[in-house]
């Protein structure tokens, strides 16, 4: 049965009954009678294949019918493969999460958007624990702004019975963007540290040196003597 729907799907043939029709094929396309276009087919031993009744004129491809129905089932089997699912993955918290738990449940997140999935975060209020879902907000906010290099928020925190939650997509499917803000960031601290170790190179050098007799003591001694002579010179 669902083969036969595919199969309706497309007029072909005599079930074409325009006046005229624009056959189209690899060298271009031509507008003629669909008369023409009927005789056309039969001599290649093809057939005329309706593939847009909505335009004007109709068009149509000269092609056996059922290599084009393996074509458009083979198309569209290649289009679903290269869709992408999007995953919702869950995320739970209650009011009062401590940190150690929270940072546990943050990582996991950030792999979820990393993947392309999509994440509901929620705090799920038990008894007496809907007072503090003041507190809650403040946490899904919170989840929210430590996920905003990865995610964009989706839906705000919204109360539903029990639960507050918080929907985040993922900026870009499989790829963490960096904020300016971190990269100039990062940038200062790899020049702090680059800094820090050519000061260390250079005290060890100096280090190295022998107290007595090397280059660094008698450049030393030699800017001493130079003073002293230049002093005495004055006086």
């Amino acid at each position: 049965m669902k083969n036969d729907k595919k199969t309706n799907q497309y007029r072909v043939n005599e079930q074409i009954r325009v006046r005229e029709v624009r056959v189209v094929g690899d060298d271009g396309s031509i507008v003629m009678p669909t008369r023409q276009a009927l005789d056309m087919a039969r001599q290649k031993g093809v057939d005329l294949v309706e593939i847009s009744p909505n335009a004007q004129p109709p068009v149509c491809r000269l092609i056996d019918y059922s290599k084009f129905l393996y074509q458009q089932k083979k198309r569209a089997k290649e289009m679903k493969a290269k869709q992408v699912k999007v995953e919702v993955k869950e995320i739970r918290f209650g009011p009062q999460t401590g940190e150690n738990d929270y940072a546990f449940k943050l990582k996991h997140a950030k792999e979820f958007l990393i993947e392309g999935n999509k994440v509901r975060a929620y705090v799920f209020f038990r008894g007496r624990s809907i007072l503090f879902k003041e507190q809650g907000e403040v946490l899904l906010l919170r989840f929210a702004r430590d996920l905003e290099e990865f995610g964009k928020v989706e839906q705000l925190p919204a109360l539903e019975g029990k639960k507050m939650a918080i929907i985040m997509a993922p900026k870009k499917a499989g790829v963490a963007k960096k904020s300016q803000q971190k990269m100039d960031r990062e940038r200062r601290e790899a020049e702090a540290k680059e800094a820090a170790r050519q000061g260390e190179a250079a005290e060890t050098v100096a280090d190295d040196m022998p107290a007595n007799g090397g280059l660094l003591a008698n450049a030393r001694i030699s800017e001493e003597a130079l003073k002293k002579l230049t002093q005495n010179k004055d006086e």
